[in-house]
């Protein structure tokens, strides 16, 4: 079966590769238990916890799974059932970490945001006080494309001693990140998103407090134990085989986005995706931005009533040539949404732009 990969590319991943990390993949993957393969690991690590702006003694844990399997890593080594968890459930990656407590039987609560949302201080008044001893969010709910206000989280966090873990696997590099400053103890990124590399990595950032509580706490996996990651970790290796090849592309990546200055990059991702919103209003496109609370991240779309989203999806891959992101769910038919992460130009905004305005005019949008 063939698979096209000559579209152009707007979901939010995996994302557009830039050309020096294609070649890479090209090459013949090296053996990894080696002294040149372990200074690969400690510069990436040294390079990410510089761009997480990260405090002395993080340590960043590259697992070979999906930004899930990170997610899920982090709740099994840093949380237990003594921890009343409360959850931020705005979007399918909310529940997905509802999912993940109620799964390990950790104790939880969830504020159940509408769709679209962002968190404000009302919604957490409830909850102050409470006794709550960790705080989940995903920063970016890529589901909806709303953008958390982090330092009103740290704020709450601070003031009611919450460990905080952070899904920011949409986010990071798209948006602003403050590890340290923030006092956030744990970060999950994934390969797939702003890194621009193939999927399959996940890589957590756990600071001191969070690797106290691992060493701490009863991890009942072998795979996902991070003691043994952060132990092998020391020397620049893992425990188990790692995704080798991924792990060069990224190195790549990191050098780049470090030689370009993180200001850069996060400017680049925020002109991208501003140049796009105002391309679709001076089209005078029958679509709604569908957050009151937007990542650079992606842009999530609703289509006027009486027109199908789904059917917009294919018609932009089978007519033109060109992925966006469907939803799922209930709202599969209402909207859809369009990245702007990896190797994209106003150029490509300017052809789906243009594509979108021949389904307008065709009446299908």
């Amino acid at each position: 079966m063939n698979i096209a990969v000559d579209k152009r590319n707007f979901t939010v991943g995996p994302v557009q590769m830039p050309y020096a990390v294609r070649e890479i993949g090209l090459q013949q993957v090296p053996y990894f238990r080696t002294g040149e393969f372990s200074g690969l690991m400690l510069e990436n690590e040294r390079l990410l916890l510089e761009m997480l702006y990260a405090s002395a003694g993080t340590r960043v844990v590259s697992l070979t799974g999906s930004g899930t399997a990170g997610m899920e890593a982090a709740v099994m080594n840093t949380l237990n059932n003594h921890d009343k968890v409360l959850v931020v459930n705005g979007g399918g990656f909310g529940e997905r970490f509802v999912d993940l407590c109620r799964l390990h039987s950790i104790p939880y609560e969830e504020i159940r945001l509408p769709f679209g949302r962002g968190l404000v201080e009302k919604d957490l008044a409830p909850y102050e006080g409470k006794g709550f001893t960790a705080f989940l969010v995903n920063y970016h709910e890529t589901s909806t494309g709303v953008l958390y206000d982090m330092r009103l989280i740290c704020d709450f966090c601070e003031r009611n001693g919450c460990f905080l873990v952070v899904d920011a696997i949409s986010s990071f590099l798209a948006d602003p990140f403050y590890m340290g400053e923030w006092g956030v103890n744990v970060v999950v990124t994934g390969s797939q998103k702003a890194y621009a590399i193939p999927p399959g990595l996940s890589l957590v950032a756990l600071d001191g407090i969070a690797q106290e509580r691992v060493m701490r706490n009863t991890c009942r996996s072998m795979y996902f134990d991070f003691k043994a990651y952060l132990k092998d970790g020391e020397r620049g290796q893992t425990p188990f085989t790692p995704a080798v090849g991924t792990l060069i592309q990224l190195n790549k990546r990191l050098l780049d986005i470090a030689e370009a200055g993180m200001e850069s990059v996060l400017r680049r991702t925020a002109m991208l995706a501003g140049h796009f919103r105002k391309a679709i209003e001076a089209a005078g496109l029958p679509l709604t931005i569908a957050s009151d609370s937007l990542s650079n991240a992606v842009t999530p779309l609703f289509v006027r009533e009486g027109k199908d989203a789904y059917e917009v999806f294919k018609c932009l891959e089978r007519e033109h040539g060109i992925w966006v992101c469907p939803n799922g769910g209930e709202l599969k038919h209402k909207l859809f949404r369009v990245g702007h992460l990896g190797d994209l130009t106003e150029d490509d905004n300017n052809a789906l732009v243009d594509a979108l305005g021949q389904l307008y005019q065709a009446g299908k949008l």
